[in-house]
Order: C-alpha cells, then structure tokens, then sequence
C-alpha cells in the first residue's frame, strides 16, 4: 500500500485529491496537512511513501517543505503540485530534492499513476513544464564545467544511463534501449545518485543537462 500525503492550503483542493486517490486499490492518504511546517513534521512522525506538495502555501511554503521532508524523511518521495506558470519555482524545488511535478489540472488517471510511478522512485513530470522548465531555468546560469567534474567518476555505461534517465526514460525503457534488464539499470541509477551525491533521479537529469549530457534540440 503507497501511504500518501496531500499538503495545500485550500482543503477543497485536499479533499478532491483525496477523493481520487481513494479509487485506486494500492493507495491511501493517511495524513493532509495546511503548509509546509505541517506536511513536514508529518513525514517526520509517519512513514509516508509519496508527499504531494502544493508549492505556494502561507508560512513555510512546499520548495521549502521540500528541503525538511528530504532531510528529515529520506524515504518519501516528494512530488509538488504547481499551476502552469511557476516554472520559475519548480527550479528551485528540483534543487531542493522534489522527485517530480504535476500540474493541478492533471486528470484522475494521470495523477494515480504519477503517485504509483513517484513510490517505485520513477520520475514524474509534467510534459507541458519538463521543456520549458528544462530550456528556460536548468541552463540559467549553469555552472557546466562543475556539472562536468560530478560526472566524472562515473563509467562509460553509467553515462549510457544517465543520458537516457535525463531524456526521461524508465527504467524499463532504459532496459529496453540498453539491451541490460531491469536489475541492472537500478543498479546504475543508484551508483549514479551515490556518487554525484544526488537525492533522487530528477536532480541526476538536472546534472545531467547541466554538464551537457543531453542534446537539447
């Protein structure tokens, strides 16, 4: 069972989430909270699988909800909601550890499988922002030659996969691609986080484009 948090100020929007998320047989929401100091201290007390974080919240907003859950929960996977048009915030949420991004029209389906796809650690990004947020904010000031030296202990075929992961790939995909099975990509993946020291596969995509990796045409 995927044991989710939904954190946003408006609880009409909670409830609604909720309510979807009640129809899939492997998920259960089992804390709500207001703002970001509340979805925290929840994931600190709980053991929560996927956090569903509104990023604009009164007080402590969800970039910065972000940063405490990563460090206080290692185990939850973060997933912010954003409107379309705060690009510039979904930036600083992948540099603060946010595993993914769904924007608040998502549909019922999209958004139970994006909280399934978040718990087994897959990245989930929403179409619409991942090119955008890509092209106009990761390459904003990029520092690539230090995005370079992260990348260098890594072996020829960690960067196979890293490339691929960057250009959004499951795993399974990378499998496929790759001709490795499945056990060997997850092996990959998690060398690649230990030593570029990243929290998750977004931040490894985010290096990845940073350094270069990947044809951004």
């Amino acid at each position: 069972m995927i044991r989710v948090l939904i954190a946003d100020d408006e609880a009409l929007m909670r409830a609604g989430i909720r309510l979807i998320l009640e129809n899939a047989d492997d998920v259960k929401v089992v804390a709500e909270a207001g703002d970001g100091r509340e979805a925290a201290e929840a994931c600190r007390v709980q053991e929560i699988d996927v956090a569903l974080l509104d990023i604009q919240m009164p007080g402590r907003d969800g970039i910065a909800a972000a940063e405490d859950i990563v460090r206080l929960s290692p185990r939850t996977h973060v997933v912010m909601l954003t409107a379309f048009g705060e690009e510039a915030s979904v930036t600083r949420a992948l540099r603060a550890g946010a595993s993914g991004f769904l924007l608040k029209d998502t549909g019922p389906a999209d958004l139970i499988r994006a909280v399934q796809l978040a718990a087994r650690g897959e990245p989930v990004l929403a179409p619409r922002i991942t090119r955008r947020l890509l092209d106009r904010h990761v390459r904003t000031g990029r520092d690539t030659e230090a995005a370079r030296r992260r990348l260098a202990g890594l072996t020829p075929a960690e960067l196979d996969v890293l490339r691929l992961l960057a250009e959004g790939l499951s795993n399974a995909e990378i499998a496929g691609r790759l001709h490795l099975s499945a056990g060997t990509v997850k092996a990959h993946i998690s060398r690649i986080l230990t030593r570029t020291d990243c929290a998750n596969r977004v931040q490894a995509a985010v290096l990845a484009h940073d350094a270069g990796l990947v044809d951004e045409d």
